[in-house]
């Protein structure tokens, strides 16, 4: 299980990546774009997703992962269980997840790939 502290431990480690308080809810953004967002009870997080593969994740595995509210479909969004991911699953969901709104080459400078 992974909690917000740990989730937050790395998000702040990511450049450009920062912390944004908004209607009681902690986000994380890249210039005014947001990658990561929690639920006001921080026992889901929102995520940067590519819309054309949210299906099939929420598909393969529906007791961690789940469709955002319907007012958040026309983003690339997806949301994950904080219980249902470990440490692993957690850090790659969040480099990708910033991968997806930070410049290329300043992703590929932070993780050399």
């Amino acid at each position: 299980m992974t909690t917000i502290e740990d989730v937050r431990t790395l998000a702040r480690t990511l450049p450009r990546s920062y912390e944004v308080l908004i209607h009681d809810r902690v986000k994380f953004r890249v210039g005014s774009l947001v990658y990561l967002a929690f639920s006001r009870d921080e026992q889901t997080m929102g995520f940067a997703f590519p819309k054309e593969e949210r299906e099939a994740l929420v598909a393969s595995e529906p007791g961690k992962f789940s469709m955002p509210q319907l007012s958040d479909m026309r983003y690339n969004w997806v949301v994950a269980r904080l219980a249902a991911i470990d440490d692993v699953e957690m850090r790659e969901i969040v480099l990708d997840a910033w991968r997806m709104v930070v410049p290329k080459r300043v992703a590929k400078e932070h993780l050399g790939d």
